[in-house]
């Protein structure tokens, strides 16, 4: 299979990759993961063999998300002021809106959620794309969904 030039991949998929992102990380990382995944492909692209181009793209976008979040734990949190006091202070909930609700759940989750409501894929590929059988993608889309549930019944 020979793919198409990569601004046609770039044109073709650049909306959906975002979107997947936006609801992943969140607006404050979705734009710095989406250069990354395009850069990242543009280097693979010439060896590409894959012959579903949005899956591979989608599985790129997928790996850079999970980067984020790893990356976010090693970060520092900015606050207005200091504490007298070191220690832990509770945080009070972030937006209760559904999709910062979803950028709660645990990772598989999160990204099964994603893909298939957003960005509206079967479940073989989402399986696919997370690395998982079409049979935990539905498992993860279902837990996920429970626990949406839950939280939003509970506040």
């Amino acid at each position: 299979m020979t793919p198409p030039p990569f601004q046609s991949l770039l044109d073709s998929h650049a909306a959906t990759v975002y979107r997947f992102l936006l609801a992943q990380v969140g607006p404050g990382d979705a734009d710095d993961c989406w250069q990354e995944t395009f850069l990242a492909a543009l280097r693979a692209y010439p060896s590409v063999r894959d012959d579903n181009l949005r899956s591979w793209i989608l599985t790129i976008a997928h790996n850079k998300a999970m980067d984020a979040h790893r990356g976010r734990r090693r970060r520092p949190t900015p606050v207005a002021e200091l504490p007298d006091v070191p220690g832990r202070e509770t945080a009070e909930p972030a937006g209760t809106g559904v999709w910062q609700l979803v950028r709660g759940l645990p990772e598989k989750q999160r990204a099964s959620v994603v893909l298939r409501y957003a960005n509206d894929l079967p479940y073989a590929e989402i399986g696919r794309i997370a690395g998982t059988s079409e049979a935990a993608a539905r498992q993860n889309v279902r837990q996920g969904l429970q626990r949406l549930r839950r939280e939003m019944t509970d506040e």
